[in-house]
C-alpha cells in the first residue's frame, strides 16, 4: 500500500531557502519511516541526516530524565529537526507494547544504547524481525557489540586512542590532541551508521528482509585511517606527529597566528598553490625550488610565520581574495555563517534567529525540505500510527 508520510512539526525557517521546483520529486527517502531511540551524540546526528533526507524520524524519549534534554533544551537540538517526538516508558509493559506497535509498521531503528540494552527492553533484533522481517535495525556505539571492551564505557576520545588516530594528531614534540568529537563520534559513527542504514535499505528492498547493522565507531574511524595505513607501509608516512605533509609538519600546510590575534590556514600544497602562496606573502619565488626538503622547513617556517604575523586575518584574506594559494581565514562558528560563499549557496539557514547548516549533500531532482526549528512538543504513539496507516482500536 502507497504509504503517506505526514509533515514533522516545523516552523518555516527566517531565512530564504531553495523551493523545489514542480518538476522536482519528492526528497530521497519520502516515505520512508525510522525510529529512533532518543540519545546523545552521534545517533541523533544520524537520525538528523536521515531526515534531512525525507524519512519520517520519530524519536522515542522516555517519560522522565530526557535523555534528548540532558544537555541543552529541546528548542536548541538542532539534531532533532525535521523529526518527531514521542514518549514511551520502555520499562512498563504499555510502554513497551506501544513501541512495538510503532515498530511493526517501521523500516529501519536506529539505537546507541550499550549491546544488551535493548534486549533487556524485550525490544531485541530477533524480537523485532520476528514481528517485522523487513525491519533495518541499527546499532550505533563505540566498541560494537561484540568484543572485550563491547559493555564497557568508553567517549570519542577512547575509540580513536585504540585506532590510531588519536596518536597521528597533533604537533610535533606534543602530546596528541582530541579533535573534538568529529572523528569519534561523528565521522567514525554517524556517518558509518547512516551508510549501514542506506545500504540495508536498499537491500530489503530487493530480498524483503531486514538486518541488523553494527556500526561502531571503533570500525569506522579504523576505515577513515585506510589512506595513512596506506602511506605508512609504503613508507611515505612518519608515524611521528608533526612530521608529515598534513599533520603541520610542512610549514606550508598549518595555522599561523596574524596580526591581530586571529589565524589563516595555509594549504598551499601543489607547486603552483605554493607559488602563489610566496607571492602573496611578498616572499622570494626561489623558496619553490627547495621547499620539499625537510631541511628547509623551519627556515620556511620562519619566513611564513613572520610574513604573516605583519597583516591582520582580513588583510590577508583580500591579499589572496580569488588566487589559488589556498589560504583561508579560520573563522568562528559564528563567523561561518556569515562568508560570502556560504551565503551564496544558502550554506547556512537560520530559523527563528538561530543559524543552523543546511542539508546535505544536495539533489537536482529530489531537493530536500527546508530546515526548520526543532520540534518542542511530544505527539502520542497512537497519533503516529494512525498516521502510519494502521487504525487506532478503542
Amino acid at each position: 500500500a502507497e504509504r503517506r508520510v505526514p509533515s514533522p512539526e516545523s516552523r518555516v525557517p527566517s531565512a530564504e531557502c531553495r523551493v523545489p521546483s514542480a518538476e522536482s520529486r519528492a526528497a530521497p527517502l519520502a516515505g520512508t519511516r525510522i525510529v529512533e531511540f532518543a540519545g546523545i551524540g552521534p545517533a541523533p546526528l544520524a537520525g538528523m541526516l536521515l531526515a534531512d533526507l525525507g524519512a519520517d524520524v520519530v524519536v522515542v524519549d522516555r517519560p522522565t530524565t530526557s535523555a534528548i534534554g540532558s544537555m541543552v533544551p529541546r528548542e536548541y537540538l538542532i539534531t532533532n529537526r525535521g523529526k518527531r517526538l514521542t514518549v514511551a516508558d520502555l520499562k512498563s509493559a504499555g510502554g513497551r507494547d506501544a513501541v512495538l506497535g510503532l515498530l511493526d509498521q517501521a523500516d529501519a531503528l536506529l539505537e546507541g544504547f550499550r549491546p544488551g540494552t535493548m534486549e533487556r527492553l524485550g525490544l531485541g533484533p530477533e524480537v523485532l524481525a520476528a514481528r517485522n522481517p523487513r525491519l533495518v535495525y541499527a546499532r550505533l556505539t563505540g566498541w560494537g557489540q561484540t568484543g572485550p571492551l563491547a559493555r564497557t564505557a568508553g567517549h570519542d576520545i577512547s575509540y580513536i586512542a585504540l585506532t590510531g588516530g588519536l596518536d597521528a594528531i597533533g604537533r610535533a614534540g606534543g602530546p596528541p590532541v582530541p579533535p573534538v568529537n568529529f572523528l569519534g563520534d561523528y565521522a567514525g559513527g554517524t556517518m558509518f551508521a547512516v551508510t549501514g542504514v542506506l545500504a540495508a535499505l536498499l537491500e530489503a528492498g530487493r530480498s524483503g528482509r531486514g538486518q541488523v547493522v553494527d556500526a561502531a565507531m571503533i570500525d569506522g574511524v579504523g576505515v577513515l585511517l585506510a589512506p595513512m595505513m596506506g602511506m605508512v607501509a609504503a613508507g611515505a608516512w612518519k608515524t611521528e606527529r608533526g612530521r608529515n605533509l598534513l599533520d603541520t609538519g610542512a610549514p606550508f600546510y598549518d595555522v599561523y597566528p596574524t596580526a591581530d590575534g586571529k589565524f589563516l590556514a595555509v594549504g598551499a600544497l601543489e607547486d603552483e598553490f605554493f607559488s602563489a602562496l610566496v607571492r602573496g606573502l611578498g616572499l622570494s619565488a626561489d623558496l619553490a625550488v627547495s621547499r620539499l626538503d625537510r631541511r628547509t622547513w623551519p627556515d620556511l617556517r620562519g619566513q611564513i610565520a613572520t610574513a604573516i604575523g605583519a597583516k591582520t586575518r582580513d588583510e590577508w584574506v583580500r591579499v589572496f581574495d580569488g588566487s589559488d594559494a589556498c589560504v583561508a581565514p579560520v573563522l568562528t562558528m559564528a563567523e561561518a555563517p556569515r562568508h560570502e560563499h556560504q551565503t551564496s549557496r544558502g550554506g547556512f539557514v537560520e530559523v527563528e534567529g538561530r543559524s543552523q547548516p543546511a542539508p546535505a549533500p544536495r539533489f537536482s531532482a529530489t531537493p530536500q525540505r527546508p530546515p526548520a526549528a526543532p520540534p518542542l512538543a511530544t505527539i502520542p504513539i497512537d497519533t503516529i500510527l494512525s498516521d502510519w496507516g494502521r487504525p487506532v482500536t478503542a
